[in-house]
């Protein structure tokens, strides 16, 4: 294997006087773990394994200037000194690593959260809300002084927390990007109108700040690029905001991120997206700073894509957050040569931005000690007290993870997979357009799992007699779920057997995507996950030439999918491909031919001619292994869709947690 060289991402970078190792930046995003509003070990031990990981700059979730910047459940405090102490044990932990420490100080304006916040929206002329359905509140120019005062005071706090510096956000259509915008700057006084007037704010409040912060305090600025709303800030004219505040060395960095309020679905983009989306505001940016380094960021995965984008020159620093959440020695895997050990984001969105649009504290799909670095040790592992010899049946997400934990620590490690690839039902959801990153996860485990020594067998159906034989210390079960031969369908709980369902052309989403089947032209996809595993396999078929319909008994199509920020961009792909949906509704008969739909609504039944009826349902656990071994008192340990089918987040989670138990 040829291993590239990052020789432009691991060049060292002065930054107002501070050596950054390299060029990479863990850059702000809410983790949402705050207790109370003050910062836990929790934070700590989860920006000290990036720093330890060998990110040069981390960038601490956003402060909360003012009462009326609330956002999230898990926001710190804002305007209160009670804050310092707490964070400086996350400051030491950052800097002990070799890390600068930044925080984020942010404002919302109008775009606030009533439910957290329970304080009006301030913003400066009293514009909607695109966060909820909420108004705001006009600013007085007291008010501003408030706000601007609210700002250095942050600053002022994290100075005395022992920050290096502090990333005033300007991104995204939050407060201070609406001073900027002629759209939502509709004032008359002296903070709007001309560009100089727009841009008061903003300079007023650096300016405050490097007052009171002292010339060797770090000032850094976010933007964003929103090229598909008219009404946002265009590249032309964030370059002017951004060359007035370089030009009187205002700022020390600019990082460009992509979205905004008005189009929240670029903001954490998924993979329909694609890759290095904030370079094209980074490259201009380039253009017109002499003091300031520009930041990329958004959707720079992996330290090829970030190599690029400095090669280029479209940026001197890169933002990897996704890539960093899901392994947190990124930085140091590729300067030691070992790229192909980093454990790759699958820019999902599924327990990042997921949890955390649910108010949870964030985790990872792929990285379940994401969030528990404090209880788990981070990414490294403690040798187990005693080796043991551990039997893994079943290769998909559990079992791999199980297995490659169990071999980290020591144990020796045999594992058996039936199916001739390993994955299990998630090698399927990797074959779905746009999702090759689930195969280059299971290629990751093949890789690791190699270097650790740990027996592979597959084509290797294992029976009771088969694991009795094995003779293992321990015996774990991953083996997984199937699909419901039934149709039986939530929305109609009364019904335990579709009607017709003898007359065949009936399979599983499983069945498409190994192609065990070959559907009609016409297909009918029955999805009632709402997630990848319908909406996928509807889009593979679509791409693949088919007449698709959804049905689903949800509001919209892709509900589950709204946690991701990935819905809209999906419906979107698929009715560009010519797929129909039909919502709140279920499908009450099967003639062979046609289905027979039938509305929440209003009880209307509608006769929709397919080939093949296609059902993405609940799976059943496929635990008929663990019972008979159960049945015959041999101790086991029973992970993943064989306790009950989920998602793979838990999969992995579990072959983790059982792992770091043996």
């Amino acid at each position: 294997m040829t291993t590239r060289s990052f020789k432009k991402l691991f060049s060292p970078v002065d930054l107002r006087g501070h050596t950054l190792r390299n060029r990479i930046v863990f850059g702000a995003h809410t983790t949402n773990m705050a207790v109370e509003g003050l910062p836990t070990e929790r934070h700590a031990a989860y920006y000290a394994e990036r720093a330890l990981g060998g990110a040069a700059m981390v960038v601490v979730e956003p402060m909360p200037v003012h009462a009326a910047a609330v956002l999230t459940r898990g926001n710190f405090r804002h305007s209160d000194d009670g804050v310092i102490p707490h964070f400086r044990k996350v400051t030491d932990a950052i800097k002990g690593h070799g890390a600068v420490a930044i925080q984020q100080l942010y404002h919302v304006g109008s775009h606030g959260d009533q439910d957290n916040a329970f304080h009006a929206a301030w913003s400066p002329s009293g514009m909607p809300s695109y966060h909820d359905s909420d108004g705001s509140h006009a600013m007085s120019e007291a008010e501003i002084k408030e706000t601007i005062t609210g700002f250095v005071e942050a600053a002022r706090r994290c100075r005395e927390s022992g920050f290096d510096g502090v990333e005033v956000w300007a991104a995204y259509h939050g407060l201070v990007d609406q001073f900027w915008t002629p759209w939502s700057n509709r004032r008359d006084d002296k903070w709007g109108g001309s560009l100089e007037n727009r841009t008061r704010f903003s300079r007023e409040i650096i300016t405050r700040i490097r007052n009171i912060c002292g010339d060797d305090f770090i000032i850094g600025l976010a933007v964003n690029d929103e090229p598909d709303f008219e009404v946002a800030l265009q590249r032309e004219a964030i370059s002017e905001i951004i060359e007035r505040h370089d030009r009187e060395q205002m700022i020390d960095y600019v990082t460009c991120g992509t979205g905004s309020y008005f189009d929240f679905y670029k903001l954490m983009p998924t993979f329909i997206y694609p890759e290095k989306l904030g370079t094209d505001l980074a490259s201009t940016l380039k253009g017109v700073v002499t003091h300031a380094l520009v930041t990329a960021e958004s959707h720079i995965r992996t330290p090829d894509n970030a190599e690029t984008v400095l090669g280029e020159e479209q940026a001197d620093l890169v933002s990897i957050v996704r890539g960093q959440i899901a392994d947190p020695h990124l930085a140091n895997k590729a300067r030691e040569g070992r790229a192909e050990d980093i454990r790759g984001c699958l820019s999902c969105n599924q327990m990042c931005w997921g949890r955390r649009s649910r108010d949870y504290w964030i985790s990872c799909v792929v990285n379940p000690s994401t969030g528990r670095e404090a209880e788990w040790g981070g990414d490294r592992f403690t040798p187990a007290a005693q080796r043991k010899s551990v039997l893994v049946v079943g290769g998909g997400p559990a079992g791999l993870e199980a297995a490659r934990v169990s071999a980290e620590r020591g144990h020796r490690v045999v594992l058996a997979e039936a199916s001739p690839h390993l994955g299990g039902a998630y090698r399927l959801a990797g074959l779905q357009p746009r999702r090759g990153q689930i195969i280059e996860l299971i290629e990751w485990y093949e890789r690791q799992l190699t270097r650790l020594q740990v027996e592979i067998r597959l084509n290797t159906y294992m029976d009771a007699d088969d694991v009795v034989a094995e003779k293992a210390d321990e015996v774990i079960i991953a083996a997984g779920s199937l699909p419901s031969d039934t149709g039986f369908q939530k929305a109609i709980p009364h019904v335990e057997v579709l009607d017709g369902i003898e007359n065949g052309n009936i399979c599983s989403t499983e069945a498409i995507m190994t192609r065990q089947v070959r559907p009609g032209h016409r297909v009918i996809v029955l999805d009632e996950g709402g997630n990848w595993k319908g909406c996928g396999t509807a889009w593979k078929l679509a791409e693949d030439g088919h007449d698709v319909t959804i049905v689903t008994p949800d509001p919209l199509v892709g509900k589950e999918l709204q946690r991701t920020a990935a819905d809209f961009p999906l419906r979107r792909t698929l009715a560009g491909l010519g797929v129909k949906f039909i919502v709140e509704s279920a499908i009450t008969r099967w003639s062979g031919t046609s289905a027979t739909v039938q509305s929440f609504l209003d009880g209307r039944e509608t006769e929709i001619k397919a080939e093949t009826l296609v059902f993405a349902t609940a799976n059943m656990a496929e635990n008929s292994l663990a019972l008979d071994l159960q049945q015959r008192g041999i101790g086991i340990r029973e992970i993943g869709d064989g306790v009950a089918p989920r998602q793979a987040a838990y999969a992995i989670y579990e072959g983790r947690e059982i792992g770091l138990r043996l």
